[in-house]
């Protein structure tokens, strides 16, 4: 009877355990998508920025370089 208890609370805390995993998964996939916006939109600026400037082109590489030197 004892062993009948155990593995119900131990099913139980598997359930809750899916369930949280479950959660965070979907918020994962939330945050990746948003993430896969983003990019899309960058690409687009940096596109339309090269088009009005054409240093731009040239200049964003060292500027990119400059920022992630600093961190």
């Amino acid at each position: 009877m004892k062993e009948e208890i155990v593995l119900n609370e131990k099913i139980k805390l598997l359930e809750k355990e899916i369930v949280t995993l479950t959660e965070k998964l979907d918020a994962m996939s939330k945050d990746l998508k948003e993430i896969s916006d983003l990019r899309s939109e960058i690409k687009g600026l940096k596109l339309f920025f090269g088009r009005i400037y054409p240093e731009f082109k040239t200049k964003f590489p060292e500027i990119m370089e400059k920022v992630f030197k600093k961190r």
